[in-house]
């Protein structure tokens, strides 16, 4: 089972708050959604079957948070997530992606999310598998097998000082043998402390690895095939019982990466692996529909047809995997019972109550999020761990810059953001992300060349002076994302 981390709600919301600004009542409904799974899984086991998840609809325009709050809940779980997007699902029987794929995909997510996580558990006995195929390749060993022969015909008639000669020649060879054997010993294990002190990491070497895998064949059809990863290659492959290998020349250091990870791979018990991912997927799993609004009919949209048909069809055969279900994977079968389904939309054309009835009841926690001001632009630019600021000061300190930015240069730039969402269109927190971009393109061109060293401070006027136009210039079409 994952180590996932028992968090209060509290706790959960508190994590949150390091990478997402406001939106307390989202934090909130996410928070209780993911203790309602510890709680399950402690909860008394004659009704711990019946407890079902309370799936959650996030409304709200785009840029105020929504993906990023599902993002962080996931990576804070420890828990299998992909994010999908329901326009790009079609109802069975047409051409495209069904339903059930995201169900395969969560699977393919969960078992390489276990792979990795035991991978790790064995990385230090794959790291002293790698030296040693790293110092084969540097030093091989002395292979004794085959080394002088013995006759088996024997002449009875033969001089006796031909046997004590034989003898004595075997007694020599044998010293001979087992003093290169010390020596190759004693080398070995000079290059080994070269090794381990990285003194070698840049010399090449010829190494001997797996032939990565061709792409999967993807099937579209109704027959539940799609992604099923049939993949030919892997099949004919197969027949012939061995992996294919190619040599490839690099350095010590990229070889020691490559070949932990081909140790590590033969270290785990893939079939454990398997069995715990589809448990964690089945249990703990989170799909993040993005765009539900675009599969809702607009009850205003007068004559039925067109697209309207394929949108209703993606709701009927979305309903019974919210609903739970068992999905048919190429690892076996997944039961959806127990999987979160959080379903985001900006619901400006349609409404919540234009999806299908059933649908609505499968996402009975709703919740509205704000659209973001000038003080949240703010908040956003100054306090999460990963804001836009630090990023560009990480970026250019890579090139020895030392980048400040004083508070009213802050407060400039979030108020020039919350004015060109009123003039334009409203895209959130995204804006933010054009801003800075128009704000530091000056800089990123002048260094290296130009500027090489030294400490930029970022104040009102500054970003004032690089920011007029953009303010200013009432076409900003080359501005919106």
């Amino acid at each position: 089972m994952s180590k996932t981390p028992h968090l209060t709600p509290q706790q959960i919301v508190a994590e949150l708050d390091h990478y997402i600004i406001g939106q307390k009542a989202a934090k909130r409904s996410v928070a209780i959604a993911l203790r309602n799974r510890w709680r399950r899984m402690n909860a008394d086991p004659s009704i711990r079957e019946e407890i079902v998840p309370n799936n959650i609809l996030m409304i709200g325009p785009t840029g105020v948070g929504k993906t990023e709050i599902a993002r962080r809940l996931a990576k804070l779980a420890m828990a299998p997530f992909i994010k999908v997007e329901a326009s790009k699902f079609t109802e069975v029987g047409y051409v495209g992606r069904d339903v059930e794929s995201m169900v395969r995909d969560l699977t393919e997510y969960g078992i390489t999310m276990v792979k990795s996580e035991m991978q790790e558990r064995v990385k230090t006995k794959a790291l002293e598998n790698a030296q040693e195929r790293i110092l084969d390749i540097l030093i091989p060993p002395i292979n004794t097998k085959g080394l002088g022969f013995q006759s088996s015909r024997t002449n009875s008639n033969a001089d006796s000082s031909i046997a004590t000669n034989h003898s004595a020649t075997e007694s020599l060879h044998s010293a001979t043998t087992h003093s290169d054997e010390e020596l190759n010993q004693r080398t070995r294990e000079r290059f080994r402390e070269k090794l381990l002190a990285g003194e070698l990491d840049d010399r090449k070497i010829e190494v001997e690895v797996k032939k990565s895998s061709s792409p999967t064949m993807q099937v579209f059809g109704p027959g539940g095939m799609e992604e099923m990863g049939i993949n030919l290659q892997e099949m004919l492959g197969n027949l012939s019982g061995k992996a294919k290998t190619s040599k490839r020349k690099m350095s010590v250091a990229e070889a020691r990466e490559l070949l932990i990870d081909e140790e590590a791979e033969k270290l785990i018990n893939h079939d454990e692996a398997i069995q715990e991912a589809l448990e964690r997927v089945q249990k703990q799993g989170i799909i993040f529909i993005d765009e539900i609004d675009k599969i809702a009919v607009s009850s205003s949209g007068g004559a039925k047809g067109g697209p309207d048909v394929s949108r209703q069809g993606v709701q009927r055969d979305l309903l019974p995997i919210v609903e739970g279900s068992t999905v048919n994977t190429k690892y076996g079968l997944v039961k959806t019972d127990h999987i979160l389904f959080i379903g985001s939309g900006a619901f400006h054309v349609a409404k919540p109550s234009d999806l299908i009835p059933e649908l609505q009841g499968r996402f009975p926690i709703r919740v509205e999020l704000n659209s973001l001001n000038e003080e949240d632009f703010y908040s956003i630019l100054s306090e999460p761990k990963n804001a836009l600021t630090k990023q560009y000061e990480a970026m250019l300190g890579a090139e020895g810059i030392t980048i400040s930015y004083t508070d009213e240069a802050i407060r400039e730039l979030a108020r020039i953001a919350a004015e060109v969402n009123l003039q334009v269109e409203n895209i959130g927190a995204r804006r933010l992300h054009t801003v800075m971009s128009s704000l530091f393109d000056e800089l990123l061109f002048a260094v290296p060349d130009d500027i090489k060293e030294g400490e930029i401070t970022i104040d009102k006027h500054y970003v004032s002076q690089q920011l007029e136009s953009l303010v200013k210039d009432k076409d900003l079409s080359q501005y919106i994302l």
